[in-house]
C-alpha cells in the first residue's frame, strides 16, 4: 500500500489524470475525493459512537477547494502476529 495519497477534488478531472500520470507508483496513490457530503444529518453526536478512533486525521476540505487537491500520509497500521 502506498505511503502518500493524493486526494483530488471531483471537480478537477484533468488534475486527477495529470497527477495520476506523473505521481502514481508503489509509494504514492492518486484518488478522487469520494465524499458527497457530511454523513451525519444532525450536529448531535450519535447515542453510541462505535468507532474506536476518528478516521479523518485532518480536514482537507479547504485544500480541495483552493488548489483542487491535497496530499496526505497514510497512517501506519500494524498487524499482530498470532
Amino acid at each position: 500500500m502506498a505511503d502518500l495519497l493524493f486526494i483530488v477534488s471531483r471537480t478537477e478531472p484533468k488534475q486527477y489524470l495529470y497527477l495520476k500520470h506523473v505521481y502514481a507508483d508503489e509509494s504514492r496513490d492518486v484518488v478522487l475525493d469520494r465524499r458527497l457530503s457530511e454523513r451525519r444529518r444532525t450536529l448531535r453526536p450519535p447515542p453510541v459512537d462505535r468507532r474506536r478512533i476518528e478516521r479523518r486525521h485532518r480536514d482537507i476540505t479547504r485544500e480541495l477547494q483552493s488548489s483542487g487537491w491535497a496530499l496526505v500520509r497514510r497512517p501506519v497500521t500494524y498487524t499482530v502476529a498470532r
